[in-house]
């Protein structure tokens, strides 16, 4: 794809502004070590995320109501793959697939039926849960708006779920949705960050951002008080999500699948995917720029003031108000999410959570840049064609994320990973940051 940059007219807000060279070097690739127990003696595979993301999506069906979750440890670089109860054939199974075995309590519906308890009993403002396969239980937060018989009313369902299911957090933050007035994008005096450039099924130029921000303003332009450019056309929050999206006023709008970073340069967007456990992530905002972090969790509810939003992915990358929005992707240049919101900054960090990209493109029926597809690559570099995003290298909610090789720096060049493997396929496309924010 071209690298070339778009007259800022032109350029759909397709970049965030000038970003530091220094703040880009986040895109190199980052080792984050998580926990991979296993009983197993057998000596497992050492392999790329992707590789991971693909053996899972074989893997997982597999193993029935044994499969209890999975995530990819990255420190190690192995598949780690849960098994509910003491069965020895899907241990086995798993085992010999290379991936790590590890028997856990917790069953995947025994989770989601815990899940479904916590939306009966504490839809409390404030309040977010996830199941962390990692753990075998589900990770609540409370942030410090909890308190009293609002403290009294969650720790009462928590317990009622029993030993070991489910465990709470404090966070010292509270949750809100990232939206400001400022710079950026701008609708009703509220400031937001554009996530990633899309083709509408008509085939017009839009983009999507966060759903707060699309019911926040029907008109969105890219100069405070400046002509708008952009018309929400549809707009989820709260609810099953929180994603909008937005087409631009000009059809003849170039709305390429790069985004500017500024004197960073460009980067290009080859797909999108959903995220994985475990997975390293790149967040950019109009606010704060680029970030870095891992994904904690996965089909998370999150009780905001405004309402209830489930679905999302729950991170540990930092954002602030103005960031709503902006994408979350990968090195890759594969997009992941649209930042919703969280606890916390970037000064002492917290909890941040993202529409999932894959759902909101279904919602809307879209696709990343023109003719893309929603497929991410097939484990080779090699980007999806146009489809529904579950092609090679898709594990579903519980899969592994891509590849973390053929990475590019925050100047979109390669670095020395980026060589040619032996079957003389890349291992990776140089990613772009995708937000736009």
């Amino acid at each position: 794809m071209s690298h070339r940059r778009i007259p800022k007219r032109k350029a759909v807000l397709a970049g965030a502004g000038a970003v530091g060279i220094a703040a880009a070097a986040i895109l190199l690739p980052q080792a984050n070590a998580s926990q991979s127990d296993s009983g197993s003696d057998a000596a497992p595979r050492t392999m790329s995320a992707a590789s991971a993301q693909d053996l899972l999506t074989r893997l997982g069906p597999e193993l029935g109501d044994a499969y209890a979750g999975a995530y990819y440890d990255a420190d190690r670089q192995r598949l780690v793959v849960n098994v509910a109860g003491d069965d020895n054939e899907a241990v086995d199974q798993v085992n010999e697939a290379g991936a790590v075995a590890r028997n856990v309590e917790n069953s995947m519906g025994e989770l989601k039926s815990a899940a479904n308890t916590l939306a009966a009993k504490a839809t409390i403002p404030g309040t977010a849960w996830a199941v962390d396969p990692r753990t075998n239980e589900i990770r609540v937060t409370a942030d410090r708006t909890v308190q009293g018989a609002r403290w009294d009313k969650l720790e009462s369902a928590v317990k009622s779920l029993g030993s070991g299911t489910a465990r709470i957090a404090k966070s010292a933050g509270e949750f809100r949705t990232f939206l400001e007035g400022g710079d950026a994008i701008f609708g009703g005096g509220a400031r937001c960050s554009l996530g990633f450039n899309v083709t509408t099924q008509d085939g017009a130029p839009g983009f999507l951002t966060a759903g707060h921000c699309g019911v926040a303003a029907d008109k969105w332009s890219e100069d405070e008080g400046g002509a708008p450019i952009g018309t929400v056309q549809a707009a989820t929050f709260p609810g099953d999500g929180d994603f909008a999206l937005v087409t631009y006023d000009d059809p003849a709008t170039q709305a390429p699948s790069t985004v500017d970073l500024g004197d960073a340069g460009t980067l290009d967007i080859v797909g999108a995917d959903d995220a994985a456990v475990g997975q390293q992530v790149v967040r950019m905002g109009s606010t704060t720029g680029l970030d870095d972090g891992q994904v904690t969790g996965l089909n998370a509810t999150v009780n905001y003031p405004e309402g209830t939003v489930t679905g999302l992915i729950q991170t540990d990358v930092c954002a602030e108000p103005g960031d709503s929005g902006g994408a979350l992707f990968t090195r890759e240049g594969v997009a992941i999410g649209l930042t919703s919101g969280g606890s916390g900054d970037c000064t002492s960090g917290g909890e941040t959570f993202f529409q999932p990209v894959t759902t909101a493109l279904a919602a809307v029926g879209a696709e990343i840049g023109t003719g893309a597809g929603n497929g991410a690559g097939d484990g080779n570099g090699n980007p999806g064609g146009a489809g529904d995003g579950d092609g090679a290298g898709s594990g579903g909610q519980d899969g592994v994320g891509g590849a973390d090789a053929g990475q590019q720096d925050g100047l979109g060049q390669q670095d020395g990973s980026g060589q040619q493997d032996g079957s003389g396929q890349q291992d990776g496309l140089g990613q772009q940051d995708g937000s736009g924010q």
